[in-house]
């Protein structure tokens, strides 16, 4: 029986090739996209709302919490985000002011984009657009179901998702072993309760073994997810 080669078979021909998946920090470090890397300590601000809105930020390393303040002085945490996340697109849809405020949580590197920038590339480039637009498809599903987890479920099952969420429990790279240095007090915005009761659940995680204290920061177990998924 004569052998096939496969370069001859006409079946294997007509099978479609496994396209690589899109790496948008490959190329937007490229030399043909004008940006600038900045570089954050922990705590501090990127920008203020307020602030004019002139260019687009691409998360490469540490995390950045994203809140806005009332009147009052009040504060509250409207999102966190990680490597591979944009913010402060709102210039693109034509605001021209910050409407919050962005703050490193972590050391943290940032690729800073001006605005002009990112539109020509998100023309030229088809796989950086559709990347874009899955991205913030995917955040407004998150800020929708942030509401409704305000709304329906207890603050332990609020906390127990902050911090699964904090880990990027469910995305398509490996979820974090260790949260970097996370405060109680910021555990409490994003949960909309007090420290105290943070501290309570907290403590009570760790008794079950859902998280572990060390000096890198908290470890999170998957077993932690339970408590989101338990009725």
């Amino acid at each position: 029986m004569k052998a096939v080669n496969k370069r001859d078979d006409p079946a294997s021909a007509t099978k479609p090739k496994k396209k690589r998946p899109f790496n948008a920090q490959g190329f937007l470090q490229s030399s043909g996209v004008t940006r600038t890397v900045a570089e954050y300590r922990r705590s501090q601000r990127i920008y203020f709302q307020g602030d004019m809105a002139s260019n687009v930020m691409y998360i490469q390393k540490g995390g950045v919490k994203l809140s806005v303040v009332n009147e009052t002085g009040k504060e509250a945490v409207v999102a966190l985000l990680g490597p591979g996340d944009f913010f402060g697109e709102g210039c693109l849809a034509g605001v021209p002011f910050r409407m919050g405020i962005a703050s490193a949580i972590t050391a943290t590197t940032v690729l800073v984009i001006d605005r002009k920038e990112m539109i020509r590339v998100l023309h030229e480039e088809q796989r950086l657009s559709d990347r874009f637009i899955a991205y913030l498809l995917t955040r407004n599903i998150r800020i929708e179901e942030d509401l409704v987890d305000q709304i329906f479920n207890s603050i332990e099952k609020r906390l127990a998702r902050a911090l699964l969420l904090l880990a990027r429990y469910g995305k398509q790279d490996q979820p974090q072993k260790t949260l970097p240095k996370v405060s109680q007090e910021m555990l409490a915005e994003m949960v909309g309760t007090t420290r105290s009761r943070i501290n309570m659940f907290m403590n009570k995680f760790r008794r079950l073994g859902f998280i572990q204290y060390n000096r890198g920061g908290i470890q999170i177990n998957n077993s932690l997810l339970g408590v989101v998924l338990h009725e």
